[in-house]
Formats: C-alpha cells, sequence, structure tokens
C-alpha cells in the first residue's frame, strides 16, 4: 500500500485533493482533525486525560467535551494549550497507525493521510511521500473569508503560526499548485498518480 501525505497552509485546498484521491483512486483517506474529535469522546482514553487536566467545566451537557469551552481555555493560555497538545496528539498518531494498519490488511491500493501539523507531528516519517498542496496567500485568505467568514486579523494569526512557503518545500517530495482551475489541479494529481 502506498501512503501519500497531504499537507499545506490552511484554506490551501486540500480537502478537494482528498476527495478527487478518494473519488479516482478509491484512496483511504485519513484526516488528523477528525480523529481528534473522536480520541475526545467519552469513553476514550484522551477524555479521561483531559477531565483530569482541566475539570468538569468544560463539559455540555450530554457529557461530552464542549470544544468550544476547552478551545477558548488553550486559545488564552499557551501551557494550557500544551498540555492538551500533549494528550491529542499521541492519541491521534496512534489512531492513524492502526488506521493505516487496517487500510493495508484489507488490500487497500492508497492511504491518504492529512493533518494540519503534519509536519510539525512528523507524519511523514511514516508516509512513502509527502505532497505540498500550493495556494497563494491572496486566495486563501480570500477562500477563509468566504466560507468560514474569519477577519483579516483572525486570518493573520493562523498564517502566522503555520509553516513558511520554504518550509513545506524542503519538506515534501511533491508540489501542487492549485491557484487555477480545478481541473489543472487534477491533471497534475493523475500525473503524479500515474507516474509511479
Amino acid at each position: 500500500m502506498k501512503i501519500i501525505g497531504v499537507t499545506g497552509g490552511v484554506g490551501a485546498g486540500k480537502s478537494t485533493v482528498l476527495m478527487y484521491l478518494a473519488g479516482q483512486y478509491r484512496a483511504k483517506v485519513i484526516q488528523a482533525d477528525e480523529i481528534g474529535h473522536e480520541v475526545m469522546e467519552p469513553g476514550r482514553e484522551a477524555y479521561q486525560k483531559i477531565l483530569s487536566v482541566f475539570g468538569e467545566g468544560i463539559l455540555s451537557e450530554d457529557g461530552s467535551v464542549d470544544r468550544k469551552v476547552l478551545g477558548g481555555i488553550v486559545f488564552a493560555d499557551e501551557e494550557k494549550l500544551k498540555a492538551l497538545n500533549a494528550i491529542i496528539h499521541p492519541a491521534v498518531k496512534e489512531a492513524i497507525l492502526s488506521r493505516l494498519t487496517q487500510a493495508e490488511n484489507a488490500g487497500e491500493k492508497y492511504a491518504v493521510v492529512e493533518a494540519a501539523l503534519f509536519l510539525e507531528e512528523k507524519y511523514d516519517a511514516f508516509c512513502d511521500e509527502t505532497w505540498y498542496i500550493y495556494t497563494n496567500e491572496e486566495r486563501r485568505r480570500d477562500r477563509l473569508k468566504k466560507s468560514r467568514g474569519y477577519t483579516d486579523e483572525r486570518i493573520d494569526q493562523i498564517f502566522a503560526n503555520q509553516k513558511t512557503h520554504e518550509e513545506f518545500l524542503s519538506r515534501c517530495e511533491f508540489v501542487i499548485d492549485n491557484n487555477k482551475a480545478q481541473e489543472d489541479t487534477w491533471r497534475q494529481i493523475d500525473r503524479r498518480m500515474k507516474s509511479r
């Protein structure tokens, strides 16, 4: 099984690339953000650890973690953010590796792993190659305003905390230029997939 890592800045169009790989190449798509939600569910190991650090004040009425409340706490406190990441990231990585094993055992030909902190968490260590989805800042900013309603200030904060274009280039084996029409992006993916 070939494992492809997908990374890039927020608003670069990674989800679109994942959908195409799933649809055209039947790739098993694994997204760290989705798994991050799952590992925080009641009964999961990370859930208990989060409660022991942050207390029951972060729970919704149904007993699940209120992500908005938790986000408000860690956004204002760097130490608490580090504590949360120390719980979540290892649990997410373990779950991703488990799903990759399941996909391989099921005879999948391709698996795709996508994560916001892909390079920071060194997910490239277990991928055969890493793709960088490149979209210029102006286009990404426009997308984030339209699709998520973000302000320029919020976008500036997000961009400041992400890897630079040069860092992505230095750590990825393949670049998809996602600045033109969607069909152009599909062609780049097809060329890469057919070159193996």
